[in-house]
């Protein structure tokens, strides 16, 4: 008897499901590679089961990678935790006004910090921080300039559109303007931070003092048509509905149809802990698996999907990879506090490349080191 391929396979999971006539639609526009409307999205997180989804996401992500699950070996340098915004989700900065409370460095000091990684094979140096007025885009240019200087083949990726917006807007320069002298100076890519939710009465509710939806979509598409690659977000799991997080994801897929120019995108789970949403319970397990799921269905032309480790914790991060999800990050540093700061699963996040393998192949995956830019650099 004849072995089912895939596809079949794939179909005889979804109709042995109790709900999986309803879904049959949605299944047979992912076998066929077609993109599924915001209703289906919608639909699939209000009504579908969260073995279904699975089953669907995970079909995606092995057409596409197989079992390889991607990391890199980088390290964060978080230059100040003093901000001039007041998000209400934010654990981690201080007030400018409060900033006695807070740490600012110094390009001398974030360059030992570099130098601290001289003769370790890292391929990225990742720096995003709080929004200070004196770390202007004069100051972040020398740094990245001393940092190419001292060790060139080091990946530069940098700074939310929140701190770019702010660091134009400061220099009265226009965004185009500000990205070439960014990408003069030595940057590379950056991450994708600041994005949060993009539906404007929930920006109004959460952050309302930082760079817009149009703000920051226009800074990532300015960097695509420079060649650079950059990531994207969505802060989920708060006081947003479905239909804002299908919207979220719906402004990105948009815009990567127009530049493709978004590497992967970063479903980040919102923490309750000392901040001043501490009155919202965080998403369940079940919920941060689904969001997974829905968002690999969803954003077809995203070639990857990531679970940010120190936020979710190594064994959720570990569970994600059957949900979708093919890159779980980096090595990092203790350095980064933006998320223990806010209760995450991980209080001290750091990772030897041996432990990250180690837990992507108790997952049943291969483990892959990338560059930023998801070139392979070694296969495990």
């Amino acid at each position: 008897m004849q072995k089912p391929n895939k596809e079949e396979q794939l179909i005889a999971e979804i109709n042995a499901l109790p709900e999986g006539k309803n879904f049959k639609k949605i299944a047979e526009k992912v076998i066929a590679d077609e993109r599924i409307t915001d209703e289906e999205g919608i639909l699939l997180f209000d009504k579908a089961s969260l073995g279904l989804t699975a089953i669907l996401a995970n079909y995606i992500r092995e057409k596409k990678h197989g079992d390889k699950t991607f990391f890199n070996r980088n390290f964060h340098i978080e230059p100040t935790n003093v901000c001039v915004f007041s998000c209400k989700f934010c654990s981690y900065s201080r007030l400018y006004a409060h900033r006695d409370e807070g740490w600012a460095l110094s390009k001398e000091q974030m360059m030992d910090i570099v130098k601290s990684y001289d003769g370790i094979p890292v391929t990225e140096v990742h720096i995003v921080g709080g929004v200070h007025p004196k770390m202007n885009l004069d100051f972040f240019c020398d740094f990245i300039s001393q940092i190419k200087q001292h060790r060139p083949q080091l990946h530069v990726k940098g700074f939310t559109a929140v701190e770019l917006d702010y660091m134009f807007r400061k220099a009265k320069l226009s965004v185009k303007e500000g990205m070439k002298k960014l990408h003069d100076a030595g940057l590379q890519s950056m991450p994708g931070g600041g994005a949060e939710i993009f539906d404007p009465e929930i920006r109004k509710q959460i952050c309302e003092d930082k760079v817009d939806a149009e703000g920051w979509l226009k800074i990532h598409e300015e960097a695509h048509l420079l060649g650079m690659h950059t990531n994207a977000t969505m802060l989920y799991g708060h006081i947003e509905n479905y239909g804002h997080r299908i919207d979220h994801m719906s402004r990105l897929r948009n815009l990567q149809d127009k530049t493709n120019g978004f590497n992967t995108f970063i479903p980040l789970k919102f923490r309750n802990k000392n901040n001043d949403m501490s009155n919202v319970p965080e998403s369940s397990i079940i919920e941060d698996m689904k969001m997974y799921a829905v968002a690999r269905i969803y954003m077809d032309n995203f070639p990857h999907l990531k679970a940010y480790w120190p936020m979710l914790g190594r064994q959720n991060a570990q569970l994600s990879l059957s949900f979708g999800v093919d890159d779980i990050d980096g090595t990092i540093d203790d350095s980064t506090k933006i998320y223990s700061m806010a209760g995450s699963e991980e209080q001290s996040p750091k990772m030897s490349t041996d432990e990250l393998v180690m837990l992507i192949s108790q997952a049943g995956r291969k483990a892959v080191e990338r560059d930023t830019l998801y070139n392979e650099v070694v296969q495990f």
